[in-house]
């Protein structure tokens, strides 16, 4: 691991791009049962590597502790065995996916004979800057590998000695299957000129970034990046208990969507109950959360339901904890509801829990976030619950990609026109 210096850091990443460059031609022209051989191998590989993985993680954790870092941080970044293990297990999901390089989306024939295909093909080179989740580099090499894309990974200094760990069975098991080991690269400095060469773009050799991490990083990404960037600046997650909720599923669904990781983006922030089942649900809602735990800070109603809760600040209903804190509101109905996400949100993710299904089509329908849910948590914001086997996150922009991101979304697409010799007038 090195901290590098102003003037080599430049040189080092110019030479990360044109190696990913080169290795991104070469994956492109892979078959899909190669790549498929190769994911397997990947995480064949990491099963192996796991005491070394462990024990660079154990580095990095002990670091982090001393230099006194969160504690949502420092869960984020701990690597414990089924972590570990699922890593390995995301990959031999991603390998049984269909690959999607090649796949005909649409083909039609235009009046004077021309035959149109568009076809899917990868995007090129992805550089992912990341803060403290290492599990990134495995999700991203398996994502990308499936794509067809080289990713080039820049994390932060609390998790670069798993990163490393992690990349380099990786790697090992690319080069084992006649796969360009430059397909996935672990910027391995702490100097942060490599993040300002990596938002002007290598010269051309990353084609699209992906930002994962806090409000900050990701406001610093999309403000001077020179490339497009794929990302959200924060998880402001709500669940609403309309009316017609089911008081016992009510009060699970809750715990769990606030309380199961604290720390992750699909973490419930705000809680929103309709006025005329808080008397009787908020106490016991409550009395959950707090046995667990969990701080709650309310509006006037929610504290005088509950005597336990400290007075919410106009700042609450725009903060992402990333703790075990919650935002309580009582709204007056599902219009009310649905306004305050528009107002507050962040077009993550956002809940309805109810028994009504015309309330829950309406929400489904009105809220404009990248995953709505009904009845059901919203920590179930995730590639890998979504079938997707990893994510490189979740975007809440609405271009190119939206909600988790996997595979296929790391996918752009070609028109392939054949024709007889049509020539145009």
């Amino acid at each position: 691991m090195s901290d590098g210096d102003g003037a080599s850091a430049p040189a080092l990443m110019q030479e990360i791009g044109a190696r990913a460059r080169r290795a991104a031609h070469e994956l492109a022209q892979s078959t899909p049962a190669a790549r498929t051989r190769a994911l397997h191998a990947m995480a064949d590989q990491l099963d192996s590597a796991q005491e070394a993985i462990a024990a660079a993680n154990a580095e990095d954790v002990s670091a982090a502790q001393m230099r006194g870092l969160a504690a949502p941080l420092i869960d984020r970044l701990r690597l414990d065995p089924p972590r570990i293990a699922a890593m390995a297990q995301g990959l031999r999901t991603i390998a049984a996916q269909d690959d999607s390089i090649g796949a005909e989306l649409a083909r039609w024939t235009r009046p004077n004979g021309l035959d149109i295909a568009r076809i899917a093909v990868p995007i090129g080179v992805i550089g992912i800057i990341f803060e403290s989740r290492p599990n990134v580099t495995a999700d991203a090499a398996g994502l990308c590998v499936r794509s067809g894309n080289a990713v080039i990974l820049r994390c932060g200094s609390e998790a670069l000695r798993s990163a490393l760990a992690i990349a380099a069975p990786v790697q090992a098991a690319l080069a084992a299957r006649g796969l360009p080991a430059d397909a996935v690269q672990i910027v391995p400095t702490t100097d942060r000129a490599a993040v300002g060469a990596m938002l002007k773009g290598l010269d051309g050799a990353i084609d699209l970034l992906i930002p994962r991490g806090g409000k900050s990083l990701v406001a610093r990404v999309q403000d001077e990046a020179r490339v497009p960037v794929l990302g959200h600046l924060e998880g402001l997650c709500h669940t609403y208990v309309h009316a017609d909720a089911d008081p016992d599923m009510a009060v699970e669904v809750t715990y769990n969507a606030k309380m199961r990781r604290t720390g992750v983006c699909g973490a419930t922030e705000t809680l929103l109950i309709d006025k005329s089942c808080a008397p009787a649900l908020l106490p016991r809602i409550a009395a959950r959360l707090l046995a667990g735990g969990c701080a709650l800070r309310g509006d006037a109603a929610a504290c005088a339901l509950v005597p336990q809760a400290t007075p919410a600040s106009a700042a609450d209903w725009s903060r992402e904890y990333l703790d075990a804190i919650l935002a309580v509101r009582v709204v007056d109905g599902l219009d009310a509801a649905i306004d305050h996400i528009a107002r507050y949100g962040s077009q993550h993710t956002d809940a309805i829990l109810t028994e009504n299904a015309d309330a829950a089509a309406q929400f489904l329908a009105r809220v404009d976030s990248a995953i709505v849910l009904h009845n059901a948590s919203t920590q179930f914001a995730d590639g890998g619950e979504f079938g997707f086997g990893a994510e490189i996150g979740i975007a809440t922009g609405k271009l190119h990609a939206r909600g988790p991101v996997g595979a296929a979304q790391l996918t752009t697409y070609k028109y392939v026109v054949r024709g007889q010799g049509q020539r145009r007038p």
